[in-house]
């Protein structure tokens, strides 16, 4: 296009650069994560017969691995622990699998059930739910769980961006579960940091790895809210 049509090839160059100094903006990602974040900002949680832990939060021990590791939104599951230590509800249900083509190993309810008892929460205190793929089915399956002990209501812990959406099809699935977000990407102090002189607002407007990967996730949690309530699910 450049060597044959160089005007028409213009417009997408273009298009692609402006694009790009958008979505790597940190001006940008970060107003786009804290409209998400915080929605649900913490407030003293009251308590709840169970604490509900979100997957996505841990990778299966293989080589040179040396056990289940934490991934970056690993704060789910020490927050599920802490609440937990508070005393604020008996039991943790931990939900999630494994996808196939993700990678095999153990199901994620395993991994975080292993984490867990190495910070102190009792085997006797985790119920796992191995079998959700998604956020939804994470909702239709833990509401099997507290139906069959019949547990009224819950502590739901995900990260503060997923929390939005994930609040909404518990709901939908008419569960009363109070949100107990954590993992918060943004927080007073990042704009009180690209605020602080003239040098950092101008850095925060130069494209940004870190802010394209923020603004990714945010606009990954938008399309899925509007994907889920298209499908009926929230």
């Amino acid at each position: 296009m450049l060597w044959k049509k160089p005007r028409f090839a213009a417009i997408p160059v273009a298009c692609a650069l402006v694009i790009l100094l958008v979505t790597s903006n940190s001006w940008v990602a970060l107003s786009l994560v804290r409209v998400l974040e915080w929605q649900n900002t913490p407030t003293q949680l009251p308590q709840a017969e169970a604490i509900v832990v979100l997957g996505g939060a841990t990778k299966s021990q293989f080589f040179p691995r040396p056990g289940v590791d934490l991934s970056e939104e690993g704060d789910r599951v020490l927050y599920g622990a802490e609440l937990y230590k508070q005393a604020l509800a008996p039991i943790i249900i931990v939900s999630g699998g494994r996808i196939a083509w993700r990678g095999s190993g153990s199901p994620e309810s395993m991994d975080m059930a292993e984490i867990l008892t190495q910070v102190g929460v009792p085997s006797s205190a985790i119920i796992q739910e191995p079998n959700s793929y998604n956020t939804y089915e994470n909702a239709v399956n833990v509401k099997k769980i507290l139906n069959s002990r019949k547990i009224k209501n819950i502590l739901l812990v995900t990260s503060a961006m997923h929390m939005p959406r994930s609040l909404a099809i518990f709901k939908r699935q008419n569960i009363a579960a109070i949100a107990a977000p954590t993992d918060f990407l943004v927080s007073t102090n990042e704009f009180q940091e690209i605020k602080s002189s003239f040098e950092a607002r101008m850095l925060a407007l130069l494209p940004d790895s870190g802010a394209l990967q923020n603004f990714t996730r945010a606009l990954k949690e938008y399309v899925g809210l509007i994907i889920y309530r298209l499908r009926g699910w929230v």
